[in-house]
Order: C-alpha cells, then structure tokens, then sequence
C-alpha cells in the first residue's frame, strides 16, 4: 500500500474526483466530493463527505449522498455545490437516470450531516437548450435572489447556462450565460463569484491535459455577464474542476481535484484521487491568480531539491516542466509524500502528481 498523503485530503477507499459543496457551516468547513466507495475507479457516483474546524483539518465522514432515487438510476449523484438558506444547508447536485438523463436536484440538512433530497425532485428536469450535458449547478446570491450556473454545450460549443430563484427550489430559465467553441464542446463544473469588486466566471475544459481550468474575468448584473479578461494561472496536469466558496473571513477559496482522469492507479493501492491545498484568489490587474491559503503557509518551503527554474520554466527531477509565462520568483512549494504544488510570486502554480503511477 502507498503511503498516504500528509496534508492533503484523500478517501480512506475508493474513488474520489470532483470537489462539491464547498462551504461553511454551523462553525466547520465542509467539503463533499464526487465518490465511489467500492472502488479505486470511476463508477455511480456517490456524494462522499470530509468536515473540520480547520481548512487543513478535513476528516472523512459518512456518505452524504447515495445514489437512491429513480432519478439517479444510471450515473449517479454527480457534481455540484452547497448554500446556507433559513438555517439549513442546501445541496445542489446532477442527477442521472436513465428516463431523462442529467437533470437538477436538491437534498437538505439541518445539521450538515444527514441529508433529505427534495421530494419534487428534480427541480430543473430537462436542458432549456437542449443536448444531452447539463450538469455541475453551483448556486450563489446576487442582490435579492438566488442563481445558478450549470455546464452544458450543444453542437460542439461548450456552454454556461443561467437560472434564477426566489426560494431555491422553482428556478427560471436566464438564457446562454457564455459560450465559447474554442473552450471545448461541454464547460464543466462551472463557477460564478465576485471577486475584488469584479466577477469571475470559472469552469473546467474536457481534454486538456495543462491549463484545463480557465478564469474569465468581468461584469455580472444579475442576467448577463461580460466579459473583461481571461487566464488560466494553474499550469499543472493534475488539476481539475475545482470550486471556490466564501470564507468566513471574506477569503475567496479554491480547492481543485489533485488527480487526473488519465493517471494510472498508483501500485496496491485501494483509492485514488485527492484535493489540492486549499488556495486563495485574488485579482491582480485584470487577471485571477492563486496563492496558498494562510493555514497552509508552514507547510512551504521556499526551494526543493526536485525543483529548478530557468527563466520562467520550473523544472522537476520527475521529467515534468512548467513554463509560467513571466521569470519565476518567489517560488513556495509544497511537497507531500506523492505531490507537489508550486507557486510563484506572479500568481501561478503547478500541481503534480509523482506517485507510482504517474
């Protein structure tokens, strides 16, 4: 069995991809997860569970969300995302069933642990713009209502889909949010936040094995978005469909899937997948860039032996390089027993992953 990650979190077994409901609840941070409990591989999918008082203190807990209900017959509970609304939290998540596919649903908690799913559910049963991928809502407020963004695409344009609510559970279709061919035929796991008097929308592009994350930076009135800028400040191969949520302290954190979908199991081991350090964003210019949460600071060290830069390329012993786009200084690096992550003072960073099966 490999030895097991120090200071990241990974499941006790099975498979784990994307981070879900990040958020804060009743004094813990809570992070859900995509999960197959049975096994070190993609299958139905699950909601699994990890909460702590600390961003760096997440255990594992019981499942949150299995995979039940006639609406969730064939993939699952896939990815989604959480708010607190009256008192409870709200799950936010993809349902698949054979009948009608990817559709929307709701479950909620008084506690944070045991989940009730909506007994109307699916709150949003079919794509207002049809195709078959509608998935990842995340739900956020914008002045006196509820939003949500979904990932779709439709004739290989890949898409970000609006809705709007007043109680989070009757939702109005908003129209094509964003659209962009060039991102790939389905944007997933979208996200939509203000960010230092800005706002950001966020998703993942399928198939790209560096830069598969890409931030758009712009205005957002409540039904349409413009766009100002776009970057994509995480360089690394083993970065994929994070989401982001308010701190308690007013912090913007991201936590990105450590993994890949086209990493080989590393050898006798029973689980797989990991989430990255938790990172603060900010804006810089017209940009998004990443630094490591504070809680994490004194676990980086400023060099590596497994590190070396030239330029604007920083290097790692394991045959992997990273070109960062401006000369790299300031470097912070976090390395566990199997990863590591490398941050530059100019706002970008490199997630690797350099277990046994790389």
């Amino acid at each position: 069995m490999p030895e097991r990650l120090k200071h990241h979190f990974e499941p006790k077994k099975g498979w784990m991809n994307d981070p879900n409901g990040l958020c804060y609840y009743k004094g813990e941070y809570h992070a859900f997860f995509q999960h197959n409990p049975f096994a070190p591989h993609w299958d139905r999918m699950h909601w699994g569970h990890a909460s702590g008082r600390g961003l760096l203190e997440l255990a594992e807990r019981q499942i949150a969300l299995y995979p039940d209900m006639p609406y969730e017959n064939d993939g699952g509970c896939f990815s989604g995302s959480a708010i607190e609304a009256d008192g409870r939290l709200w799950l936010f998540y993809t349902s698949v069933s054979k009948e009608l596919g990817q559709t929307q649903s709701v479950a909620y908690s008084s506690d944070g642990y045991s989940f009730e799913k909506y007994g109307h559910n699916p709150v949003i049963r079919e794509n207002p713009d049809g195709g078959a991928d509608f998935r990842d809502p995340k739900v956020g407020r914008c002045g006196g209502f509820y939003y949500m963004v979904c990932g779709s695409g439709k004739d290989g344009v890949g898409k970000v889909l609006l809705f709007r609510s007043h109680d989070l559970l009757n939702w109005e279709y908003g129209g094509v949010l964003f659209e962009d061919a060039s991102c790939g035929p389905v944007l997933e796991c979208p996200d939509l936040f203000p960010l230092d008097g800005r706002w950001v929308l966020m998703f993942s592009m399928m198939g790209r094995e560096r830069r598969s994350t890409q931030f758009v930076v712009g205005d957002f009135d409540g039904e349409r978005f413009t766009e100002r800028s776009r970057c994509t400040p995480e360089e690394g191969p083993h970065f994929y469909a994070p989401q982001t949520f308010e701190a308690p302290d007013g912090r913007r954190i991201l936590f990105g899937w450590l993994y890949s979908w086209s990493k080989k199991l590393d050898e006798g081991a029973d689980y797989a997948g990991a989430l990255t350090i938790p990172r603060e964003l900010y804006i810089k210019g017209d940009t998004v860039r990443m630094r490591p949460a504070r809680e994490a600071e004194p676990l980086l060290a400023d060099s590596d032996p497994c590190v070396s830069v030239d330029g604007s390329v920083v290097s790692l012993s394991y045959g992997a390089s990273f070109d960062f786009g401006e000369p790299v200084g300031g470097l912070r690096i976090l390395r566990d027993t199997k990863t590591i992550e490398i941050f530059a003072d100019n706002g970008r960073s490199a997630t690797y992953w350099f277990g046994s099966g790389k």
